[in-house]
């Protein structure tokens, strides 16, 4: 139980760094390492007059067929402090990046300011940019914030600006940060260009499937028949006495403790509006699920070790399958040379209608609202990361270097497509996330624990929403 715990605890701290810090290569942004600016439809274009309250001298010129029109206003000289857990700094490693660099160099010539990267440890940061917003001296004039930190409780002070007015190019700003990640009574407050977030989905281990004579697991994905059911049935495919001893040595499934990602395959929530959803039909699917895949024993069980035991058994050659995040095949790769590894999006689920990543934390930018002149700072961003972008899809060099085949970097594109966020402990401190989970994974019966667990569920919530 405990080592569950850690596992789950350390896994929701990452999930923070990965929307943040994956690799940047195939066109890392400025304002997030990574990857692409969101691509799609051009968006449509910022009126002038949307600018008009900054008090900058605003000149409409040309209006540019993708973004906002042309800005003119001098800064005085300004130093911009761009604060973050990590250097927000534009790296040179990639021909997008050089591009961004460039407009950054020339936007610092034409309006007349500095940029500083402030790095902060993680393991203050929330504590101390708190402390700065509350007291009206903000660390910065961007800072990189994480939902719970702000929503409710920051937003009800007013002491982010609102910045959906600013963020209508879609060629640079991800629409899902501004207008769901960071939307508090109709209005967001944050802004992002690059990715969703890391793509994730299910390893496997391709040699051994073929020792053991599976059908191609791609197969099901081609089939659009990758889904839990199907999931189930290879997992127990695989779990086999291969050398007739009486137990098992090969394991289909490395564990059972996937409650997130399920939840996100099944369009599943453990919380909406501020009331907990243990009893959506949605989210009993889910955790029905999980019950199958202890009380039948699909997975892989836990030796005891900590939280990187599943990992490790899929490192070991004979388990097949593992849940896990795009990034974490560097690590397979390097420990596992001799092993063929493929990537498949998570399956569906039975309320799903498309595969599915997922964030418990999602982040963005936010501008404090002691900040003047909000619209020049997104602008900026703006024209930074306003480029043509030398790659054919968002994470082209990261994901043509990480898969072997084509059909893993397809997989990969797919599961990145669409993020379902999943708030738990990471938003409400008081919610005993790790022990409601940890009983459904001890076989408990799914309706004792959503009895057990609905109240306390709820207090945790309203603890944050009625502060």
């Amino acid at each position: 139980m405990r080592s569950r715990k850690i596992m789950l605890l350390l896994c929701s701290f990452i999930l923070v760094f990965v929307a943040a810090c994956s690799s940047g290569s195939g066109g890392g942004s400025a304002g997030n390492p990574s990857g692409d600016a969101n691509s799609g439809n051009d968006a449509a274009n910022a009126s002038a007059g949307s600018n008009s309250n900054s008090g900058a001298d605003v000149s409409t010129g040309e209006e540019e067929a993708t973004g906002t029109p042309e800005m003119d206003f001098d800064m005085g000289g300004r130093t911009i402090k761009w604060v973050s857990w990590y250097s927000e700094e534009i790296p040179e490693d990639n021909p997008d990046n050089i591009k961004r660099k460039e407009n950054l160099q020339a936007l610092m010539e034409k309006h007349n300011f500095k940029i500083e990267y402030v790095v902060l440890d993680y393991g203050e940061y929330q504590n101390k940019i708190t402390t700065s917003l509350i007291a009206g001296e903000p660390l910065g004039d961007i800072i990189r914030v994480a939902r719970p930190w702000m929503i409710p409780t920051l937003i009800k002070q007013g002491l982010f600006h609102p910045v959906d007015e600013y963020t209508k190019n879609e060629k640079v700003f991800i629409p899902q940060y501004t207008n769901e990640y960071s939307n508090f009574e109709g209005r967001g407050y944050g802004f992002r260009t690059g990715i969703l977030g890391a793509s994730g989905g299910v390893f496997y281990n391709r040699t051994l499937m073929n020792q053991l004579g599976l059908k191609p697991l791609q197969e099901y994905v081609n089939e659009d028949n990758w889904n839990w059911e199907t999931f189930i049935q290879v997992a127990k495919e695989a779990n086999r006495d291969t050398n007739n001893d009486g137990t098992l040595d090969t394991w289909g499934l490395a564990t059972a403790s996937i409650l997130v990602p399920a939840m996100a395959s099944n369009e599943a929530t453990l919380v909406k509006d501020g009331k907990q959803t243990l009893d959506d039909p949605k989210t009993l699917e889910v955790l029905n699920f999980l019950s199958r895949l202890v009380t039948e024993g699909v997975a892989r069980p836990t030796e005891g070790g900590d939280w990187t035991e599943p990992g490790q058994f899929f490192r070991q050659g004979n388990t097949l399958m593992y849940a896990g995040q795009d990034y974490e095949m560097d690590g397979f790769k390097t420990d596992m040379p001799d092993t063929d590894i493929g990537f498949l999006p998570f399956p569906k689920g039975p309320s799903g209608n498309r595969y599915q990543s997922f964030n418990t934390i999602p982040n963005y930018l936010t501008i404090p609202s002691a900040v003047e002149n909000p619209e020049q700072l997104v602008y900026i961003y703006e024209k930074i990361n306003d480029i043509d972008s030398e790659y054919d899809y968002p994470q082209q060099a990261n994901f043509e270097r990480l898969f072997s085949t084509e059909e893993d970097i397809e997989n990969a594109k797919l599961a990145g497509q669409s993020m379902k966020i999943i708030e738990n402990n990471g938003a409400y401190p008081s919610m005993p996330f790790y022990e409601f989970q940890g009983e459904i994974l001890e076989g408990t019966s799914v309706s004792t624990v959503v009895e057990k667990y609905k109240g306390p569920f709820q207090a945790a919530m309203d603890e944050v929403w009625n502060k």
